[in-house]
Parts: C-alpha cells; structure tokens; sequence
C-alpha cells in the first residue's frame, strides 16, 4: 500500500463546515454548528423547505459548543463561557429576528449556570441552577426565556452538591459528607429540608453517581454498581428509595463518558415527551445500545443500517416521528442522518468533514496488553497505512481524568500522528473508567507509581512487538495525560526521546489549592482518596514526591508545553512553575500559552497553532513526515 497523502493539520482540525445537529421539537427544522465569524456559530435550517439554512448566534471571540432548542419555538438557548473560564452563561438566540443580538439571561459577574431542564408542559420556561449567591453553593431557578424573569424555586441549604428537577417539579439532591459518602435526596418543599432516599459509598463513584435521571413515576433512573464491579441502571423509588435493578450488560458498564465530557452522548435515552426510558448505552471496545422499548428498538434497527460505526448523538422530535443519528467512526467522523420512522426513509444530513478521505486514514484497533502484575489493560492502537509496522516512531497518547477513557472513533491528533507516520498507541491504565470499579479503584495511591508503571509496560510492550523502535518514543497527554507525560520525563527519564504536557500538572498540592471553589468541598472522593490529603503533612510530603516539579533536575528529554491562560481547573501557575525551573537551568524548552483559552483549546487557530507546533517538535526528535516534507 502506498503512503497516504499529507493531510494538512487544517484539514485536520479547521472547524467542521456542520456539526451536532439537533431537530426542533415539531420536527420541522434543524439547528446545528457550522462556522460563522470565524467561530462556531449555532445555524437553523428548515427540514422540508428550499430556504438557506441561517446563522442564529453570531459569537466572534469563541466557539459555541452546547445549545439547546425550547418548547417555545421563537427562542433557542446556548451556554458562552469567558475565553475558557467555564463560567458559563446563558445566552438566548431570537429564532424570529434575526438582527436581534443574543441576550445574557445570567448576567451574573463570576458565577457558573447549568440548565437543568425545559418543561414540555410549560413553553418558555427553563429550570437552572445557578451559584450567583454564592459560589460554592447552586441554587435552583425558574427562568423566563422571553422576559428574561427569575423566580427562585429553592436556595442551597449548604451541602447540595447538585440538583435534579423531576418532570411534576420534585427536587432531588446529591449530597456529599467529609468523608465521601454519598447521599440521594428528595427536597421537602414544606419543610424545606433534605430527605435522604439513597446512600452510596463515595469510593465507587470518584465525581459522584451518574447519571442522575428522573423517571415519570417520580422517582429516578441511576448509574450504579452497587454490589457489582459493572456500572448498570437501576430505577430509586422517589419516596421510599427502594433500589430495583432495570438493566445490566453481561460484559461492559454503562457508558459514562458523558460526565466528564457533556457534549458526548448520554448514557441513558428518554422519550423527549413522555420521559420514558427508551435505550441504554455501554461501551467495551465498541458500543453496544440496549433497547427497553418495543418501538425504540425497531428505530434503533433502522438507524443501525445506516453504519458500521456505532452510534453517537440521537436525538428526535416530541413524537418520537423523526430521528437525528450521527455515527462514531475511526475513519468517517460524524456522519450525521436524519430518520423518519413514520415512512422508514433516511438520508444523509452531511460529513462534518467531507474533505477527508477514510481510505487515506488509519483503522483504530483494540488491543490488550498485560501489565507487569498481570493485569488487562485495554488499550487502542493506531498505525499509520503504507509502512509495515517495524520498529516505527511511537507516541503514548494519554488520556486525561484520570477518571475517563479511551475509546474508539475518529480523533484528529491520532490521525495527525499516523500521517505522520507515527504509531499511536492508547492505554486504558488503572485508574481509567469503564472497564469496571476494581480496574479504577486498582489507581487509588498509584500516581506515578503503578499508574505510570501501566503506560511504562504498553510501551515496552510495543517494542517487545517489534512495532516501536525503542529509541523514537515520545509521550503527549493532556490534563492528567498532561502530569502522566512530565511524569514520563521525571520519574523514567530515560524512555522517551520527546514529550508533550497539554495543560498538565506539575505540582500535585498546588493543583488541589487552586481547583475552582465549587469543586473543593467534593475531594475526597477523587482527589484526595486517590492522590492524598495535603492538609496532612505525610500525605502533603507523598503528594509532592509523586509531583514532576520536585523531580524537574531530572528532565533532560525535549519537551513542549502548552497552557490556556484562562484555565480554571490546571491554573498557569502549573506550567509557569515548571518552564521557569527549567530555564534557570539552561534547559531550552518550548512553551506555548494561549490568552484566550482554558482547559483545552477550541477556537480553530489555536489549535492549528498547537498541532503545527506538535507536527514540527515530534519531526525535530523522533523523526515523522511534516507538512513541509
């Protein structure tokens, strides 16, 4: 096989010209993503006309990502953050005027809002919760879409740690004690107290339970693996508790991706209208959606002809007539089509990206490497086509969290990387979600150490392969891949030829000091049961002796940093901190900061600009083709 042609790193990572297309309540029309000032901007088309689709939201300093249509069908809503800040704010597009600027229905200076849920029986009203009180405590609104009014409906009592609205208007509450226990509760609107229903050990849900879905009957559908190391649904009696088991997989969790990424499908699908629990998601190495509902099963039959990918957005009309079904696939990234049910037709929406050729694209493969004590570690491996895989330049691509995944579908960086010629291998380390609760609890107390040992042992194990070359391994991770790729430098300074820390972590204990107000009093489940308590002085030692800036006269091996200024969660100061040490030592080392971005890039040109940047430092140090070769 040839090699494949140079992809270009804008081909790769320019916005997509359509994306995340959603369908109207009534069926009738589209809203969805596509480029407009530069910036994702949210667009409107109608279904079954001839008119042009339009752009409803015109943001020229940053992209939208999350938007949503309402029950009253002048008004659509998005969600706008500060440069990355993620102080999130609630913005409302007028669907009928088009010149109308979008008005901030939040204006709330340094809080964060949530939407929480658009009652079908009540057009024109969205249910929010809001820290604008107070910033570690959200309180829970009734918001006027047209007005623009607020009415509280109740104000945290001190210890809710986030809320449900069920569909007759009952609140439920998750809530966390010092010690991590978890506790689901029913809010008592006459005694305006908390009712708990439901406990959970708080070591079996690092970021809490999830999800949290309230069931038509009142009560709620969970996420649980209570008494299993599988992750399943159960259904919570709202005012009894009593736990009934809904569905299980024989062999894979619940999709839980969702959590930490809200833009990536939800693991449970509903009936828009009714509320009813429609289909769940888990994920192995592939997807596997179940279906609870007779009629829900044959449109799952139909959408699943459309592919061979496996099913990533959906999302349909109040009666459930017609259906919006983009595909997850490592080769054809978001194929998007529309459905109707009524008269079994379907039709292509459109390819995010119609410029890229799958053939000239690299398969993703599911692989299991052992670690050194015998346990799995499910991993992906990415080879680029047209070279036989011996002794090729290798990139360990880390994912962050740690409480998340891999999975398989279209990445651009992994496809950049395989253009490049460069294998790309993926490890689903102790620690990671999704392959069971022992697998993640296997990562309490073991950041760099048997965390770091797992990443350690996938890359030996692809040279042992033959498919690596011991000598062109280079290491790239992002937020905690971030920390996992200085640890790489620091604690085995001798196995990688080239590193790259995304908004890493640097310094353990600074890093838990300067986490964002809301998520503190929510440690102990995460990152102090795993990592350690620095209020301690011997965990506080520990901490700084797993933290790559205490080991920084180790790092000899070339590295590129790359920060956003605004970061709430990985703060400047983490790769400031670091790049100031090694230039006090002479070391020459390349840093990258972007004043107008957070905790991961968005804009376009920022991107580019980094993965440019990522093309040239892996050419310059493990070899690799660049554009200009």
């Amino acid at each position: 096989m040839p090699l494949p042609n140079l992809i270009t790193v804008e081909e790769f990572f320019a916005s997509p010209v359509r994306a995340a297309a959603r369908i109207s309540p009534d069926g009738s029309r589209i809203a969805f993503l596509a480029p407009s000032n530069d910036r994702l901007n949210v667009w409107v088309e109608d279904l079954d006309g001839d008119a042009p689709a339009r752009p409803v939201t015109a943001d020229a300093t940053r992209s939208v990502q999350m938007f949503h249509w309402t029950t009253d069908p002048r008004w659509l809503i998005y969600l706008q953050d500060n440069g990355g800040d993620e102080r999130w704010h609630l913005m409302r597009a007028d669907l009928d005027d088009q010149d109308a600027p979008a008005v901030d229905l939040t204006p709330f200076d340094g809080s964060t809002t949530f939407l929480m849920d658009l009652p079908i029986a009540r057009p024109g009203i969205a249910i929010i919760s809001t820290n604008a009180r107070k910033v570690d405590e959200f309180d829970v609104f009734e918001l006027d879409i047209t007005s623009g009014a607020l009415t509280e409906i109740e104000r945290n009592p001190g210890n809710v740690a986030g809320w449900v609205y069920g569909a007759d208007g009952t609140l439920f509450a998750s809530t966390q004690d010092p010690d991590g226990a978890i506790a689901i509760c029913r809010w008592d609107t006459a005694a305006r107290e908390l009712r708990p229903i439901a406990e959970f050990d708080g070591l079996d849900y690092p970021l809490g339970v999830f999800p949290i879905v309230p069931s038509p009957d009142g009560g709620l559908w969970l996420g649980s693996n209570r008494g299993t190391d599988r992750t399943r649904v159960v259904h919570i009696d709202g005012a009894t508790g009593e736990e009934t088991e809904i569905d299980a997989h024989p062999s894979l969790d619940l999709d839980t991706t969702g959590l930490v990424a809200p833009t990536m499908p939800q693991p449970l699908i509903v009936d828009p209208r009714t509320g009813a629990l429609l289909g769940v998601r888990y994920l192995g190495e592939r997807q596997d959606i179940r279906a609870l509902d007779p009629r829900f099963e044959e449109v799952l039959d139909a959408l699943r002809g459309l592919s061979d990918g496996d099913l990533g957005a959906l999302n349909s009309d109040l009666d459930g007539n017609r259906w919006i079904a983009s595909f997850v696939h490592d080769r054809v990234p978001g194929a998007t089509y529309l459905y109707d049910h009524r008269t079994g037709e379907s039709r292509l929406l459109f390819l995010p990206l119609p410029h890229l050729d799958p053939t000239q694209l690299a398969p993703m493969e599911p692989v299991t490497i052992t670690a050194r004590d015998g346990r799995a570690l499910p991993s992906f491996l990415t080879l680029p086509q047209g070279v036989a895989p011996v002794d090729l330049p290798l990139v360990l691509l880390v994912h962050g969290g740690p409480w998340f995944r891999d999975t398989w579908g279209y990445h651009g960086d992994v496809q950049l990387l395989a253009n490049r010629g460069y294998a790309v291998l993926q490890v689903n380390f102790r620690g990671s979600t999704g392959y069971g609760k022992a697998h993640m609890q296997a990562g309490i107390g073991e950041l760099a150490g048997a965390m770091h040992d797992d990443l350690i042992d996938a890359v030996e194990w692809a040279v042992a392969e033959g498919i690596a070359d011991r000598a062109r391994l280079a290491i790239f991770g992002g937020s905690y891949g971030g920390y996992a790729a200085l640890v790489g430098v620091t604690f085995t300074p001798d196995v990688f030829a080239a590193a790259i820390d995304y908004v890493g972590i640097s310094s353990l204990p600074n890093f838990m000091a300067t986490l964002p107000e809301i998520a503190r009093p929510y440690l102990a489940n995460n990152w102090i049961r795993y990592v350690g308590d620095p209020s301690d002085p011997e965990q506080l030692a520990d901490m700084l002796a797993r933290s790559p800036i205490t080991k920084v006269d180790e790092i000899r091996t070339p590295l590129f940093v790359v920060q956003g200024a605004n970061d709430p969660r990985v703060v400047q100061a983490e790769s400031d901190n670091l790049v100031e040490a090694l230039r006090a030592r002479g070391v020459d080392v390349e840093y990258m900061i972007k004043a107008d971005e957070g905790h991961g890039f968005v804009n376009p040109e920022n991107t580019i600009d980094m993965f440019r940047a990522t093309e040239r430092f892996l050419a310059q140090h493990i070899g690799g083709r660049t554009e200009q070769a």
